[in-house]
């Protein structure tokens, strides 16, 4: 899919001065500076901790976490983390290492033999270290899980079905599924559960007694921040977007308070208060560089200062204004963290806000006071990107019009394209008829399909946190009959159109079910049943029951083996008459008793 690109409404949210000004003077005009980011953001609040070796130097925050009531943000706010959740999950396999209870770079399979990739050399030699720092070659595939009802374990199911877009260790491409995957071993070697582990192993040693791990237990929290999104030139609240099933890989919600202890514990390499929360070895590997992320020379407009640039082990690794800084950012909807440390400096910064721009901007004044740097206006810097970034989209959703062909129609009625179309790596879409036209459900997400030309159309997504991301193009395809038969879609750049195969209902499979005899082998029965609402299955006395997958009319693959598939065949009445096994090695006829 392009890159999803967020424009900024204009939204006029006055911001009243409340915050309590922090004491120690290298941070004077902290409270002036974050409340001009909010309004200039058009932000509700902020929080934001400062520590300095193994002392807290700040902790507060500054405007709303409730616009309405004019509830003030505190250091014991709750906010979404996001992907600064990763350094957690990570940093319990360096504690199991320690422990002997397994090594990061034997091959992760040897742990997980249920995960699979595409690439079987991948397979064989992709290691725990490998996804700690996003090399294995696959790409995001984010809309496989955002939003998405699956679970924990149907989610790492899906990995083998997405397609790589490198080789193992040729290409730093992040991921969330690899987060997911590293803590589902984590939940294989000690017999509980992701959550527990945190809590058992983290949270309740640091005493982070205000941070958990489910927005369900944040909106149960007495002092949290809503989630607010931009739209009809104001800033609204939103629901909260629950990712428990992803936890490992972002889930964590917390305050400045408790974050003051993580990164405390990360500045004196792995202790608080004198004890250790995780070795020191791993501490030092995590801040060292494992895969480089790209061009580390400096670039005059974007990134003057940037001299490297690579990912440790669930940390970003970089220069800044030439201090070594190690740094996460984490993005959930309403909300946009950045967690870091200057490990040479001693220097830790936690700030989260539910707007983007508010976060960089008031990081960079903070980590420029503490470290005795020049001015810059960051504000400006930050609001000129936003400003760039409108602009690179409206002159792509420019260029897109270019190929448009007007005065076009869909080759079927509207009601043909409606049905359930399904993907093993992304699930389902929904396609439906509402008011005259038709309508989407992918996931949790609600999305309007507006005609574009011939059989695509462009998906107006109408969730409310995801306002301004541009269309997606949706296109339909005939089979040999001329029926609607599958969907694909851009989700992910850089791979295929990810195809959605058009899923038959019961009635339809109906004319399958039945006993058929293969004619080579007389006596040797082929049974043909439907499980569940929609899906036909075929058993063969001797074999595994294989779920058979809809492809053309009257064909369906079989889901567990590429190549293998059964085609029937019917008469000039249109009843089923014989089925055919078609394999690498010939095709094998069934007649239906």
């Amino acid at each position: 899919m392009r890159k999803l690109l967020l424009t900024f409404s204009i939204a006029f949210v006055f911001i009243a001065a409340v915050g309590q000004p922090p004491t120690d003077a290298r941070l004077k005009g902290l409270d002036t500076f974050a409340l001009k980011v909010l309004k200039d953001w058009h932000a509700a609040g902020v929080t934001l901790a400062v520590v300095e070796k193994g002392k807290v130097v700040y902790t507060g925050g500054f405007g709303y976490r409730d616009l309405d009531k004019k509830l003030p943000v505190t250091e014991n706010t709750q906010f979404a983390i996001g992907s600064c959740t990763k350094a957690f999950t990570a940093s319990m396999l360096g504690m199991l290492e320690k422990e002997g209870k397994l090594e990061i770079d034997k091959p992760v399979r040897t742990y997980l033999p249920e995960l699979k990739f595409q690439n079987e050399y991948t397979n064989d030699h992709c290691t725990l270290r490998d996804m700690m720092c996003h090399r294995t070659g696959l790409p995001r595939h984010d809309l496989s899980w955002y939003a998405s009802w699956a679970g924990r374990n149907e989610l790492l199911e899906r990995i083998q079905y997405m397609e790589p877009t490198a080789e193992l260790r040729a290409k730093w491409q992040y991921n969330n599924f690899m987060f997911l995957a590293q803590g589902v071993v984590i939940e294989k070697i000690t017999g509980k559960s992701w959550e527990e582990n945190m809590k058992e192993k983290i949270l309740k040693p640091l005493g982070m007694d205000n941070t958990n791990l489910s927005t369900t237990d944040m909106e149960k929290s007495a002092d949290h921040s809503l989630a607010f999104a931009t739209k009809d030139s104001s800033i609204k609240a939103i629901a909260y977007r629950n990712i428990d099933a992803m936890g490992p890989a972002g889930s964590v919600n917390s305050c400045a308070k408790d974050m003051a202890k993580w990164l405390i514990t990360w500045i004196n390499n792995g202790k608080y208060d004198g004890k250790e929360i995780f070795p020191s070895s791993y501490r030092n590997e995590a801040i060292s560089i494992q895969m480089a992320m790209g061009g580390g020379t400096p670039d005059a407009e974007n990134n003057p200062d940037v001299f490297i640039n690579g990912y440790g082990l669930g940390w970003m690794i970089s220069s800044y204004r030439g201090h070594y800084r190690v740094e996460h950012g984490g993005g959930i909807d309403g909300f946009i963290t950045t967690t870091g440390f200057f490990p040479s400096d001693s220097i830790g910064i936690f700030v989260s806000s539910n707007q983007s721009g508010v976060s960089t901007s008031i990081r960079n004044f903070i980590a420029d006071r503490m470290l005795k740097l020049s001015y810059r206006n960051w504000n400006k810097t930050q609001l000129d990107a936003a400003k760039k970034a409108r602009d690179a989209a409206k002159a792509m959703q420019k260029n897109d019009s270019i190929g448009h062909k007007f005065n076009t129609k869909p080759s079927h009625e509207l009601k043909d394209y409606a049905g359930t179309y399904k993907n093993h790596g992304y699930g389902s879409i929904e396609i439906t008829m509402k008011d005259g036209g038709l309508v989407s459900k992918f996931n949790m997400i609600d999305i309007r399909l507006d005609h574009f030309h011939y059989d695509q159309f462009n998906a107006v997504i109408l969730d409310p946190a995801l306002q301004g991301i541009e269309p997606i193009r949706f296109s339909f395809h005939n089979n040999v009959s001329g029926d609607i038969s599958k969907l694909t879609v851009p989700f992910e750049d850089g791979v295929k159109d990810i195809e959605f195969v058009k899923a038959v209902n019961k009635a339809d499979l109906e004319k399958y079910v039945g006993d058929y005899e293969f004619v080579a082998a007389p006596g040797k029965i082929a049974k043909f049943y439907i499980k569940g609402e929609k899906t036909l299955y075929a058993f063969i006395e001797g074999q595994p029951e294989y779920e058979l997958v809809p492809t053309e009319k009257n064909k369906f693959d079989l889901k567990v083996i590429k190549g293998y598939s059964v085609q029937f065949e019917e008469n000039s009445k249109g009843e089923i008459i014989l089925a055919g096994f078609v394999q690498p090695n010939g095709t094998f006829k069934a007649k239906r008793k």
